[in-house]
């Protein structure tokens, strides 16, 4: 299964190093988001594997994109990337559903780590998830 990421921040230098270190560990990316809003559009769209996500964007806030992916896909894999001096923003984000935090300015590793951790998390799912599958279809009757 591909790993795929969606990247939402309305830094452009912000998203391009979050794609850098994405690609260095196999991620695909298929796709960015400036804001809120565009972040929502991109990934009912996209389905990504995960996402990262800033706080503080314009035309709808990180919280608002989080709420609204969540609403449509509650096993969505969302990565808050924002600084520490949000802190209540923060706590908001977690009561939400967020997956996992990385602080800006953010160490590559950090980022990667979590994505890889992402990774294992869907294979080992996607392994246990096939037998059961198959014992549910089970023999055909006959």
């Amino acid at each position: 299964m591909a790993k795929t990421l969606l990247v939402a921040d309305d830094a452009a230098i912000v998203r391009e190093k979050i794609k850098d270190a994405a690609r260095q560990v196999g991620w695909e990316i298929v796709g960015e988001a400036r804001n809120g809003k565009e972040a929502v559009e991109r990934y009912t769209e996209l389905r990504p594997t995960a996402m990262t996500c800033d706080l503080v964007m314009p035309e709808y806030d990180g919280i608002y994109a989080l709420r609204e992916i969540l609403t449509l896909d509650p096993d969505a894999k969302v990565i808050v990337v924002s600084a520490l001096g949000q802190k209540n923003i923060l706590k908001d984000a977690f009561k939400l559903g967020a997956a996992d935090f990385v602080v800006k300015p953010f160490d590559k590793h950090a980022l990667t780590n979590t994505l890889e951790q992402f990774a294992l998390s869907d294979a080992s799912a996607a392994g246990s998830a096939q037998p059961e599958a198959a014992a549910a279809s089970g023999p055909a009757a006959g």
